[in-house]
């Protein structure tokens, strides 16, 4: 598949991101798109053709391999990588109508469409917690679909039609294992950042209304 669009989206981002929201948008670009493309991708394309079983029942090969990897590794992070990229759409669609808004009344309603105050504040506190939320879901999800974060060199199955408990050989296991702990590195970091940037916004927009209502009252 094409990814030229999520490229196209994190660069529109990255406009209206604060500095730890584009220290994000590069971790997700270069040490997740763009290794997801050029390598992992690779790893994982003939996982199923490589996946080998003792015996030549047919259509042994074919369950155990469904049993242990009901969703392949690699599909399962491309799908991660779209649904925590997705959020920043609603920060893109924000900015976009506060610009047509302005456009329609055909004078200067914010200062600066992609300062991130007001509605937008909302819509991109809205956008961190939903990122982080589907990062922490996916972590679950490879954790229980794969017994863990780790690839076996040998399964045992006894799923039928297999005659009886035969085992299967998975290909590359420690390669693809690497690249797993690199998965669940990079994910972490992503929502350490994601934290991060949500405290520092609440933080300075508290102080902000602490200080304008402080000299309010004063004045």
């Amino acid at each position: 598949m094409s990814w030229g669009f999520l490229r196209d989206l994190l660069s529109g981002v990255n406009k209206y991101s604060t500095g730890i929201g584009r220290i994000w948008v590069a971790v997700v670009f270069i040490f997740r798109l763009l290794v997801y493309i050029v390598v992992a991708e690779n790893i994982w394309k003939y996982e199923h053709d490589e996946f080998e079983c003792n015996v030549k029942q047919p259509g042994c090969e074919n369950v155990c391999f469904d049993h242990f990897f009901p969703v392949s590794h690699i599909r399962l992070w491309a799908l991660q990588l779209i649904m925590v990229s997705t959020p920043s759409l609603l920060v893109v669609f924000h900015v976009a109508y506060r610009e047509n808004r302005a456009k329609h009344h055909n004078q200067k309603l914010y200062r600066s469409p992609g300062e991130i105050d007001g509605g937008l504040l909302c819509t991109y506190l809205i956008s961190l917690v939903l990122k982080t939320g589907f990062e922490i879901v996916f972590l679950f999800l490879f954790y229980k679909l794969y017994d863990g974060f780790k690839v076996p060199r040998l399964v045992q199955c006894d799923v039928r039609p297999c005659p009886s408990t035969v085992d299967c050989y998975i290909s590359k296991p420690t390669e693809k294992m690497i690249f797993l702990y690199f998965l669940v590195a990079t994910s972490g970091l992503c929502i350490v950042l994601n934290l991060s940037e949500l405290s520092y916004l609440i933080f300075k927009y508290s102080i902000k209304c602490y200080l304008k209502r402080y000299v309010e009252k004063h004045q």
